[in-house]
């Protein structure tokens, strides 16, 4: 769709060049609040890991062209950088035209340029971006930049940016010098589904849009917020592509693409073992009852249970014969959402399936009579098991043993009077 159709002045979502407006988000503000605090301590280094796509570089320049002109700060891509690349672009970011080719005469001048500035307490600040792609000599000289002091603290703080953890790197013996200066090990998180939402709108309205839910609606952001993950430059692409092949407004929310998500970078474990994260909870899962397809009530699952029943002391209260008093309960225990049926006379269902415990799963649909329960967590990507410790857990037992209680009170005290107590009957 031309841009100037959806009422745009500008492209809301470029994947080149500077944003059209930078906008903030939870993790966002707090990584910015790490490259303050780094650059401000005494002896400041710290690590900014996120997966491609994540908003690193947006958070760095951010950052930088916050900070003061005079104060010195270069920034340095260091993929595939060997000792004298690397002290050769970090003496130019720094204002240095040389012609030196000796990397200990290169490592010796910026030695001093340090020293000069920490001593007038203005202590340069080194960000190098793909540090995971540094070459070993180069990461041996970033060591011994990270030991020289002046009386009140380092002579040089850094931040080492890599799209993946740099975990094991920190751990050799060799990195010490650097390791045990580590202020900050921060990892960039996605965002919030009403944190993508309001991403997307103002975008839109940066670019002239003046009613930015006409053209991406509710359902759309949503839709574009599960399939990006929360990931922002994920986000910017596949808005620019829904964009540009829509025929009509609003955009469509099944027109989205589906890319393949990077994982997070704050497993503690190795590379490999990272492909395997599974992405943190940002928000609790979302509950959507409907009935012959008319959406009649929408809850976040804040609390750790949700009791279904046609009583109206039930979180989700179905006024349907079909139904039983206390009818199912959905638990959380930790990342796990358990679905365990209390005994109804009409069964509880999954995807079709009778089920009496269960793990539930993102878009898992829950049947309770005729009525519907989609459950939406895009973070339930794991199945898991009930055998054995999980559905052993003491927590969980307890919750269950809390719950006939008071299912067992609440049946007692609460029988409906004569004319009232419709039989449940079997689907």
């Amino acid at each position: 769709m031309d841009l100037g159709a959806a009422g745009l002045n500008e492209q809301p979502f470029p994947t080149h060049g500077k944003p059209l407006a930078i906008i903030t988000y939870h993790s966002h503000r707090l990584a910015l609040d790490v490259l303050k605090e780094t650059h401000e301590h005494a002896r400041g280094i710290s690590l900014l890991q996120g997966p491609t796509l994540s908003g690193k570089s947006i958070v760095v320049r951010g950052f930088i062209n916050s900070v003061e002109q005079d104060c010195p700060i270069a920034l340095v891509d260091g993929k595939g950088l060997n000792t004298t690349s690397l002290l050769l672009s970090v003496l130019r970011q720094f204002g240095y035209e040389i012609d030196l080719s000796s990397a200990s005469e290169l490592l010796g001048l910026l030695r001093i340029f340090a020293l000069q500035q920490a001593a007038s307490n203005e202590p340069p600040l080194l960000i190098i971006e793909n540090a995971h792609e540094l070459n070993p000599s180069a990461l041996r000289a970033l060591c011994e930049l990270a030991e020289l002091r002046v009386r009140v603290g380092s002579a040089l703080k850094m931040v080492l940016v890599s799209n993946r953890s740099l975990n094991t790197v920190m751990h050799a013996p060799a990195m010490q010098p650097i390791a045990k200066r580590i202020l900050h090990d921060f990892h960039l998180h996605p965002m919030a589904r009403e944190e993508a939402r309001s991403y997307i709108h103002e975008k839109l309205s940066a670019a002239g849009a003046e009613f930015p839910a006409s053209l991406f609606p509710k359902v759309t952001c949503d839709a574009l917020w599960q399939a990006s993950g929360g990931w922002p430059g994920i986000l910017d692409r596949i808005s620019l592509l829904a964009l540009a092949k829509a025929d009509c407004l609003p955009v469509a929310a099944d027109a989205i693409e589906h890319p393949a998500l990077p994982v997070g970078t704050w497993d503690p474990e190795s590379e490999i073992a990272a492909e395997t994260v599974t992405p943190i909870r940002t928000e609790p899962p979302n509950l959507i009852v409907t009935n012959n397809g008319s959406v009649i009530q929408e809850l976040t699952m804040v609390n750790t249970r949700i009791l279904v029943g046609r009583s109206e002391h039930n979180d989700i209260a179905v006024g349907s014969r079909f139904i039983s008093r206390h009818h199912a309960l959905l638990l959380r225990h930790g990342s796990t959402i358990f679905l365990v049926d209390l005994n109804s006379t009409n069964g509880t269902f999954v995807n079709s399936k009778r089920v009496s415990n269960h793990v539930l799963l993102h878009d898992d649909v829950i049947t309770v009579g005729h009525h519907r329960i989609k459950f939406s967590d895009p973070f339930a990507t794991t199945r898991g098991t009930l055998e054995g410790v999980d559905l052993a857990d003491t927590a969980i037992m307890n919750t269950l043993d809390d719950m006939r209680s008071l299912v067992a009170r609440d049946n007692t005290e609460l029988l409906p009077a004569a004319t009232e107590n419709l039989p449940t009957l079997r689907t």
